[in-house]
């Protein structure tokens, strides 16, 4: 039986309870969702041989929950549950359970990291039966976190989180369903997030297609890759860092690697996209052939990447402010330059209040590469 959505929301709203005061909501989203995501694969696939994900012995919930009331519980979580599980499955950044400054000491701590682990004994909390394909458990519950905290986790960081309707529609669009779609098809999100735009544009192919992504945010990378996993897309490459200064998917002789389709929702006009780059001499030639954004507006530099990381047939969609359909000088160039060579297939209005932690009107924007000149 599918776990119910609300029980779900309100084990995570309770949690949250549990670490308030201590951090601010950016970081104690990370710890829920770690603890959601053991909990998720040891009900899924402890014990399994052929498990998309390793789970080492000693290292399930069941074994957390053992280690209630200890003295040294962040310890030992750290030491016998998130360090072998992360160290298995390649996952990295993942949060310290012993950190005094953010959970407390002493009592403070044993009774908080206690209080947390009996939250997800639920036994609504069951995931052995719930299938994850479609059904994207920890995509929604970072949605759901994301819109409870979007006043401290979206507008501090200029991130906003993808909605599940925006994220089909661009799968849509970009032709994705087509039936020249195999395993050997590439999907690459610059930007990706906690990974769910990824994810559902993989959903909405024929055939399983082979995803990348690349996340500037230490602990969302490590989300992103935990929702491949959970999505049993553990080939997936997600990689972390910044990726206007440094890609890292390139060919080996150094340029950018290219791919079939490129989707993202890259952070609404990034001041310091320039930062740790020299944009008129990039070595990856993104702003040689359109023009070079303006330094305290980073939209288009992210639209360019993506126009450099497509295929000579790719396709990519990108959601931006709607500023960028207006906006003067450096930009109007830009603009100017993409429409005339073809590259700019469409543009799709969205309204205002689409995304958690901001009211800025968005637009899509579609590329097509294939018959641009």
């Amino acid at each position: 039986m599918a776990i119910k959505k609300s029980e779900l929301y309100s084990s995570l709203w309770q949690s949250c309870d549990e670490l308030r005061g201590g951090m601010d909501a950016s970081q104690y989203k990370d710890y829920v969702l770690v603890l959601l995501f053991v909990k998720y694969v040891s009900d899924k696939y402890a014990g399994e041989t052929y498990a998309p994900i390793s789970i080492p012995r000693g290292a399930s919930f069941d074994d957390m929950v053992a280690l209630k009331g200890r003295p040294d519980i962040g310890d030992q979580i750290n030491k016998k549950i998130i360090g072998p599980l992360a160290k298995a499955n390649k996952l990295s950044d993942m949060p310290d359970f012993n950190d005094p400054s953010k959970l407390g000491s002493g009592q403070e701590i044993v009774d908080r990291l206690t209080n947390l682990i009996s939250i997800f004994e639920n036994k609504a909390l069951d995931f052995s039966n719930n299938r994850a394909e479609g059904d994207d458990i920890l995509g929604d519950a970072y949605e759901y976190l994301m819109r409870h905290f979007a006043a401290e986790s979206g507008k501090s960081k200029g991130q906003f989180y993808t909605p599940a309707e925006v994220s089909r529609i661009m799968a849509q669009i970009i032709g994705i369903r087509g039936p020249q779609t195999n395993s050997g098809t590439t999907v690459y999100d610059p930007t990706c997030g906690s990974g769910s735009l990824l994810l559902k544009v993989g959903d909405e192919a024929h055939a399983r297609v082979t995803l990348y992504g690349q996340e500037k945010d230490a602990a969302t990378s490590g989300l992103a890759r935990m929702n491949m996993i959970l999505h049993d897309n553990p080939t997936a490459e997600i990689k972390q860092g910044n990726t206007i200064a440094n890609p890292l998917f390139t060919a080996e002789d150094g340029p950018l690697k290219t791919f079939d389709f490129v989707v993202a929702n890259p952070p609404f006009s990034d001041k310091r996209w320039s930062t740790g780059i020299d944009p008129l001499n990039d070595p990856h030639e993104r702003f040689q052939h359109f023009g070079t954004p303006p330094a305290k507006q980073g939209d288009y530099a992210y639209l360019l990447h993506i126009v450099r990381s497509l295929k000579s047939t790719g396709k990519g969609a990108c959601i931006l402010p709607h500023g960028v359909l207006f906006r003067g000088n450096a930009e109007a160039d830009i603009r100017r330059n993409l429409i005339r060579q073809g590259y700019i297939k469409g543009i799709i209005g969205l309204p205002a209040n689409l995304f958690y932690g901001t009211g800025i009107p968005a637009c899509i924007i579609l590329i097509d590469k294939e018959n641009a000149h």
